[in-house]
């Protein structure tokens, strides 16, 4: 068989066949059970819908990714590991979904699974320097010996993937306030993921990663059918983090797609950074959700919710675009022009609201 269709094609249709059949399921139990959001018994400032709707995106997810890569990989402590952490990952995310927890409590486990992740051995070297050549992030290392066997902790690695990945999913998690909106930006950032991960197709050590990213793919391509407008389910915190996860570890895997990833969620993060700063600046916690982000501005323009989920998928589609397309200084230069634009748009905001006081 192609091999470029076993690392494609088939995980990506794998996961999307389990999504599309257990995405229904879970609305039925959820449904069933009672599980479901309720904006006029629970209101919340970052709940836009009128209508109750069940939360639990995270299990469609996950069972579409771990048969997919059960399925097709062969198991090694790698991929045990990013089970175990997505496990965990989802486990918490449900418990939010269903009866909401602490956002404190939530970081503290985004942390510990990422300490999952980087205790399997999961770590980037080196990343690319967007000035010219390369960052070295394999020093300083630290050397113990445990139970017979020599062990290296390489700091500023895994320092960058405990930031890395937790940074992740808080972002995308705060970018899923609209029907349809985050599920498809993540099909479309894994998608491009993997088109990177072809570059190495003819290295048959990259094949998991490409099959990991497709697969996540298929998963929320699958969603995003009973995400989109008007939504039958929310992806809910379960499936954000999953997201933040796969994405993060799939991105560390091979250096060259961390700067790619930072390109094509460049909305969500920016969005991510300006909330988190202006709340901090506020004197408030960062980790609360309020009616700030870029959607509801979008919304309060008018937009509808079909538009401002179309608008990220468009932006994100483009921005993926670019980094398969240009080199570290061009994508710089475009993530600089973001920001621009994302500044002003928001002084205009500003400026807007004050001159009709």
């Amino acid at each position: 068989m192609n091999p470029v269709m076993v690392i494609t094609v088939i995980p990506f249709f794998l996961a999307l066949i389990i999504s599309l059949v257990v995405t229904p399921l879970t609305i039925i139990f959820f449904k069933k059970r009672g599980w479901v959001i309720d904006p006029a018994k629970t209101p919340h400032p970052a709940h836009i819908h009128k209508t109750p709707v069940p939360k639990g995106g995270g299990v469609p997810i996950f069972f579409a990714v771990a048969v997919t890569v059960m399925l097709l990989l062969k198991p090694d402590s790698h991929l045990l590991a990013i089970g175990v952490a997505g496990l965990l990952t989802l486990i918490v995310g449900l418990i939010d979904d269903i009866r909401s927890s602490s956002p404190y409590l939530r970081l503290g486990m985004n942390f510990l699974v990422t300490a999952i992740i980087v205790g399997s051995g999961i770590g980037i070297a080196f990343i690319s320097n967007p000035l010219g050549g390369v960052i070295d992030l394999s020093t300083p290392k630290l050397g113990f010996d445990l139970l017979g066997e020599h062990h290296e902790i390489w700091l500023l690695a895994d320092l960058f993937a405990l930031l890395w990945i937790p940074s992740l999913m808080n972002a995308i998690n705060w970018s899923s306030g609209v029907d349809g909106q985050i599920s498809g930006v993540i099909t479309i950032a894994a998608v491009v993921l993997g088109l990177i991960s072809l570059n190495f197709s003819a290295d048959i050590t990259q094949w998991p990663v490409a099959i990991l990213a497709f697969a996540t793919a298929g998963a929320f391509a699958g969603l995003t059918v009973f995400h989109f407008y008007p939504q039958k389910i929310m992806p809910g915190y379960s499936a954000t983090s999953l997201a933040g996860l796969l994405l993060g570890v799939i991105s560390i895997l091979a250096t060259a797609k961390v700067g790619a990833l930072i390109i094509v969620l460049g909305i969500p993060l920016i969005d991510f950074l300006y909330i988190m700063i202006k709340r901090l600046v506020s004197g408030k916690s960062p980790v609360w959700g309020d009616k700030s982000h870029l959607h509801h501005k979008l919304m309060a323009m008018g937009w509808g919710k079909r538009r401002v989920a179309l608008f990220y998928w468009f932006a994100a589609v483009m921005l993926g675009v670019a980094a398969l397309s240009f080199e570290a200084r061009t994508k710089l230069i475009i993530m600089i022009g973001l920001v621009i634009l994302m500044t002003a748009f928001i002084v205009w905001q500003y400026s807007l609201r004050y001159s009709k006081q």
